[in-house]
């Protein structure tokens, strides 16, 4: 059996609701074949097979959320995965800095099947989520529940979202409470399950730990010769990096942000050999995340009248993080002339018929356009790694789309090259696949 998991399916997107099953138990299906459609929170995309197999059982369900690298489905082709480290291994891992392991650890054998209690620990969330504030508990003690169940609901700095089980087990005893915040890693129920499971998995956990403790110990003297890291150095955090899929995966698991990653090479693309170096760096100290900029510390309000203090909420605090590093990152400048526009609405009225009607909007995205094609500094990005200014030939404008989920930002492509009537139906059908939720993820890109 092969077990066929969520592929990538695009920057900065590590989750996804199943809402339809495209395939079945019995199916055969071809790398390329669309298997399920996900809701994720830009849009509804179908996902691509990058395996070849039968379809020998569904591990999932519509209506579940689904993490990249999760197992959705088991093909029924030649040839086992054999001694794979499994996922609840690799997620304990994952959800503390430590280095790579080898994933295929001897599994353990002639173990007995008794129930033991242990805890479930809250699993790993998403990249560079590592604590929420609980909203809902789906499940209450005596409750059986099966590995993929929806257990908890969860506000990240992100979104609300549910948590499903890492497995199969009865609850004893919820350790947790409505409104508490609670961190990757922390033990949430007392479960009673399967000692076959806890016990091979804790034979492979003490070798991957093992493993694991060997890499950190031979680091030093292999940084030693690493010129990238021969003291301690602040790394930038960079958005767009080149590295497949596979290393990108990889570094997820281990708990590595691979824009923090250097690459080596050609073009700076990652490896998987760079991620591990970097997580050996980071394990003896010999790099460090650069921390957030100090926040300037408010007057004391209260000598001039009462006041009221209410807490953000996290999707709020993290708009004001987002807002504030753009305010940091990104030079502003405002320029305020009036205009005299009764021609120009003149022209739009004329140029609107009962179906079609022409926005103000149509005609500023126009405009900008032309400016930008005049002005190309305006169109560049400075890249301070290599110390150029990148100008791009192309001219590329989003447009803020008022949903029933906030805001989304779809982007105009080659605005340059369209008519201001182009620009308007492309417009109006760019907002109705946005309130639809039918975005596909390169329009938000």
């Amino acid at each position: 059996m092969n077990e066929l998991k969520l592929p990538e399916i695009g920057e900065n997107i590590t989750q996804g609701t199943v809402t339809k099953i495209l395939v079945k138990v019995g199916e055969s299906i071809t790398k390329g074949q669309n298997i399920i459609e996900l809701e994720t929170d830009k849009a509804v995309v179908e996902i691509p097979s990058n395996m070849e197999g039968v379809i020998s059982e569904v591990l999932i369900k519509t209506g579940t959320v689904v993490k990249i690298g999760q197992p959705i489905f088991q093909l029924g082709v030649s040839g086992v995965i054999a001694n794979e480290v499994p996922q609840p291994i690799k997620e304990e891992i994952a959800s503390s800095p430590s280095a790579p392991i080898n994933e295929t650890i001897p599994a353990a054998t002639n173990i007995s099947a008794t129930n033991v209690e242990t805890n479930m620990n809250l699993p790993i969330l998403g990249e560079n989520l590592e604590k929420g504030t609980i909203t809902k508990i789906l499940v209450k003690a005596g409750d059986s529940i099966k590995k993929g169940q929806n257990i908890l609901e969860l506000e990240t700095d992100k979104a609300v979202l549910e948590v499903p089980s890492p497995s199969d087990a009865l609850i004893k005893e919820i350790l947790i409470q409505n409104g508490a915040v609670i961190k990757v890693g922390q033990p949430i129920f007392k479960i009673l399950s399967s000692v076959t499971k806890q016990s091979s998995y804790s034979v492979i956990a003490s070798k991957a730990k093992q493993s694991i403790k060997e890499e950190i110990a031979s680091s030093p003297s292999a940084l030693r010769n690493d010129t990238k890291y021969e003291s301690v150095v602040h790394m930038p955090i960079r958005k767009d990096v080149a590295a497949a899929p596979s290393v990108r995966l990889f570094a997820r698991e281990i708990g590595i942000d691979i824009g923090q990653v250097p690459g080596s090479g050609p073009g700076g693309r990652i490896s998987i050999d760079d991620v591990k170096k970097f997580a050996k760096a980071l394990n003896t100290g010999r790099v460090q995340v650069p921390a957030t900029a100090g926040q300037k510390l408010l007057p004391d309000f209260s000598k001039w009248g009462s006041l009221r203090r209410e807490p953000m909420s996290n999707v709020r605090r993290k708009t004001a993080e987002h807002l504030s590093s753009a305010w940091n990152s990104i030079p502003h400048v405002t320029q305020c002339d009036k205009a005299d526009i009764t021609e120009l609405e003149k022209l739009r009225k004329a140029s609107s018929t009962q179906t079609r009607k022409l926005s103000i909007t149509s005609y500023l995205i126009k405009i900008i356009a032309i400016g930008l094609k005049k002005y190309p500094q305006f169109n560049a990005s400075v890249d301070m790694n290599t110390n150029e200014v990148v100008l791009k030939d192309y001219i590329n404008i989003g447009v803020a789309v008022d949903t029933d989920r906030g805001l989304l930002v779809p982007v105009l492509k080659n605005v340059d090259r369209l008519s201001v009537i182009q620009i308007s139906d492309e417009l109006s059908a760019m907002a109705e696949r946005a309130r639809n939720r039918k975005t596909g993820i390169e329009e938000l890109q």
